[in-house]
């Protein structure tokens, strides 16, 4: 089963309000952390064993995990033995490995801590702060059929402006954050193979410019167009956002039943 790499161990200066106390994965959506979504996405289509690439505050992603089975069912506590009985849990089936990759760790480096557990087949790749409704096994698929080292996932940035939809001359209605933006940029949900380790040195690689740009440079890059929802938890507003469309039960990136 392909193994999926989510970068989390970054510390999200621009959620400042959320990030004091945790590390930017863990920023929730609708009670869940947004790493919690990313990984509902993956296990959706099959892929469930995940690599959690820590760093900042790597401490409450682990306690998150430790605790995540108990805090979805229901219990009865015998205070005098000390027995508990659990009941009621839907738990889901998936093999999560948290690694310390450094505090200070770039994203190449840190997925360059990794190599040992990743030298047998290609690997997704994702960063911990974004969501999307994309097919991960056509994207995959797409990989696997271009022969290349990687592939990202392009995508259209959201605007950082509000949109104004005009009828003639009239103001029809205002949109927040409109889903085209200009131009492609890469939204994670990257497929990579491990020849890729080879362009990936110390803790300092950085998988953008260490890694990327040179497999660009070498033919060895392919894109997948994502034309679909594609959403970044960069700042407070995006938040903010996210948090209302989950709420109002339309949020595009929630795949699963």
């Amino acid at each position: 089963m392909t193994k999926v790499v989510i970068l989390a161990g970054g510390l999200g200066t621009r959620l400042a309000e959320e990030t004091v106390t945790k590390p930017k994965p863990m920023v929730e959506i609708g009670g869940q952390p947004i790493l919690w979504h990313i990984m509902k996405i993956y296990a959706h289509y099959g892929f469930k064993e995940f690599f959690v690439a820590l760093g900042y505050k790597g401490e409450v992603v682990k306690r998150y995990f430790l605790e995540y089975n108990n805090m979805s069912m229901d219990m009865t506590i015998d205070l005098s033995s000390g027995k508990i009985r659990k009941r009621g849990a839907d738990n889901d089936d998936w093999v999560v490995h948290l690694i310390d990759t450094g505090p200070d760790s770039m994203t190449g480096g840190r997925v360059k801590r990794l190599e040992p557990l990743l030298k047998e087949e290609a690997f997704m790749v994702t960063y911990g702060d974004g969501v999307a409704d994309i097919d991960l096994e056509a994207l995959l698929d797409f990989h696997r059929a271009h022969r290349r080292l990687g592939t990202v996932t392009a995508v259209r940035p959201p605007s950082r402006f509000g949109g104004i939809k005009m009828e003639g001359d009239q103001v029809a209605k205002f949109t927040e954050k409109p889903q085209m933006g200009e131009g492609w940029i890469n939204g994670g949900f990257m497929v990579l193979e491990p020849s890729i380790f080879k362009y990936l040195k110390t803790d300092a690689s950085i998988l953008e410019v260490d890694c990327l740009e040179r497999l660009a440079k070498d033919g060895q890059l392919t894109a997948y167009r994502h034309e679909g929802f594609w959403q970044c938890m960069d700042t407070l507003r995006d938040k903010r956002f996210m948090e209302r469309l989950w709420e109002e039960g339309k949020a595009p990136w929630k795949v699963w039943a």
